[in-house]
């Protein structure tokens, strides 16, 4: 949120994702928004949360421009070598044969809502709740207001707004809609979202004999036809492009790149980092403030700067970036790695609702779960506290679990841990997925194995960057700055950064909590193999003469060591 250092203008320095520049706020009154939510927020556990997470944010950039300035110019010349190396290796891969094209509703929702509600045509409409607005349509954007704000900022920004509540069941029934007309193209398009997918387009262009240009029309032609909403389209030659193309000219647009190396190059060299999907709020910080880098092309003018901070992963995205490259390939096999819900609700203690907030949390899930014929044995617990404050809790579980009773029972033990506890939303996520067993574990029954899980398995991670409740949008991401802390990955390691060293599970070192909840699952793992027994002269008997050894005097001597 920003100091007030800035005298009568402290709002000057207010640094929220709720400015950045989006699809129909190009004539927003910048300094106008700032102020208003400056003085909204001021003084809530909101603006101490975003202080907190700003002074963080400064530590890190100051951290960055203390190791740049060590760099000698021996240093400099050693990674300008490494760097020149890798882009020439990355160019090499270049692949210029394949034809992509993004599809983006839009505002989806608002969409949607104002095609069921025709009164609501030309007014200015945002879908959510006083908490946080989901989407908003381009007549309430011209004011400021956009998704992840709060409800009450938006209307401070546009009185006249109309905030309809959300429906998901009405957005899934024309998303379907809209992925009818993209099976006609290509059948194994890849839906990132409701509202927004990738298809291969080069086999229609080839085998119809048509333009690049026709096919998107023609699309977004066909999406009108069979849904009445519109949508904007971006061809390039590979998929990180193809998004970006597809924001140019919204709403009802498209925008055509060719598959030409000075085309690409000529595209990116002035493209904002911002622009590209995987670079969010502190990244852009971090490398604007930090080593001057605002456009792809900078990324190439500061590459021996890049290689001599960041991890190898981290420097193959940057550099290929800054040269326009993206994946080309559709996936041959495209399993879910996770299944997450979530329920946003005024802040509250009281822990009868936070548990029965909990319980219809993991109703959706397992119903999302069993849509997909999918049984995870890793469980994560999300809470946003009422000074938003984000915090996840993992647990590694013995089966493979999928119904209801299960995640219930198991996210309760991890809800339970945390309270008494102000929270905001709660989201569970399901991932490492398996075939469930025959018999699957009655969730009451504690086992050698939970003993062990219960005590070492639970990830204990507070997330201090930012998180946004995007429901519309795909969700932002941060690039790592490091590698991972590796106290606690117990026996895992990560070859080239980014491979465990256990099973081959690929995960970058970005995916921060998915690698730590990796881990866990490990170490569970490892725990329930080990079956240690108490050297025989702590035996002692039972209060029934027997010499077995109580279950319970084993633990309590386990937790001693």
């Amino acid at each position: 949120m920003g100091t007030t250092s800035n005298g009568d203008r402290p709002w000057e320095s207010c640094h929220t994702v709720y400015t950045n520049a989006k699809a129909g706020m190009d004539g927003v009154d910048k300094e106008k928004v700032q102020r208003v939510i400056y003085e909204m927020s001021k003084g809530s556990k909101y603006f101490e949360n975003e202080q907190r997470k700003d002074a963080i944010l400064k530590e890190k950039i100051e951290r960055m421009q203390a190791q740049c300035a060590k760099l000698t110019e021996k240093d400099i010349e050693k990674f300008q070598m490494v760097a020149d190396k890798r882009i020439e290796e990355l160019e090499s891969s270049r692949d210029l044969s394949k034809i992509w094209l993004h599809s983006d509703m839009d505002a989806f929702f608002a969409a949607v809502e104002t095609l069921e509600n025709p009164s609501l045509e030309g007014k200015p409409l945002a879908v959510g709740s006083m908490s946080m607005i989901s989407t908003a349509n381009y007549e309430a954007r011209k004011y400021g207001v956009r998704s992840a704000m709060p409800g009450f900022i938006a209307f401070k920004l546009c009185p006249e707004l109309v905030l309809v509540p959300v429906s998901f069941d009405k957005y899934v029934h024309y998303s379907e809609k809209t992925r009818k007309v993209f099976r006609r193209y290509d059948p194994n398009f890849i839906a990132t979202s409701l509202d927004e997918a990738y298809l291969d387009i080069t086999e229609i262009c080839k085998g119809r004999g048509v333009t690049r240009e026709k096919v998107a029309e023609e699309l977004r032609k066909a999406i009108y036809e069979e849904t009445a909403l519109t949508c904007s389209v971006g061809v390039a030659p590979n998929r990180l492009l193809a998004k970006v193309c597809s924001d140019i000219n919204k709403p009802n647009g498209q925008y055509v790149l060719l598959n030409e190396l000075e085309a690409v190059l000529t595209f990116v060299s002035s493209l904002p980092i911002r622009k590209i999907g995987g670079i969010g709020k502190v990244t852009e910080h971090i490398l604007r403030d930090g080593l001057g880098i605002s456009t792809c092309e900078d990324m190439l003018r500061k590459s021996a700067y890049i290689c001599g901070l960041f991890s190898p992963s981290s420097v193959d995205f940057f550099l290929s970036v800054g040269l326009g490259l993206g994946n080309t390939e559709t996936p041959q096999l495209r399993l879910r790695k996770s299944i997450s819900n979530e329920r946003t609700f005024s802040s509250t203690d009281d822990q009868s609702l936070l548990f029965k907030k909990l319980e219809e949390t993991a109703e959706a899930l397992s119903d999302d779960l069993q849509k997909e014929s999918l049984f995870g044995r890793t469980l994560t617990l999300k809470l946003k506290t009422s000074s938003f404050e984000v915090k996840t809790r993992a647990t590694s579980l013995q089966k493979f679990i999928q119904s209801k009773e299960h995640i219930f029972f198991h996210a309760s033990k991890l809800l339970r841990a945390e309270l008494p506890l102000s929270v905001r939303l709660i989201g569970l996520r399901m991932s490492h997925f398996g075939e469930a067993e025959s018999h699957p574990a009655d969730p009451t029954q504690r086992t050698l194995g939970s003993f062990f899980t219960e005590g070492t398995s639970a990830g204990r991670e507070t997330i201090s960057e930012p998180t946004v409740d995007h429901l519309d949008e795909e969700e932002e991401s941060t690039t790592d700055l490091a590698p991972p802390s590796s106290t606690q990955q117990g026996a895992v390691s990560w070859l080239n950064d980014y491979i465990c060293s256990l099973c081959g599970y690929e995960l970058p070192p970005s995916f921060l909590k998915e690698r730590q909840e990796h881990s866990d699952f490990h170490l569970a793992e490892i725990l329930q193999k080990e079956s240690p027994t108490p050297p025989k002269k702590r035996r002692k008997p039972t209060s029934n003469g027997s010499k077995h050894i109580p279950i319970e005097f084993f633990f309590d001597r386990t937790k001693e060591k």
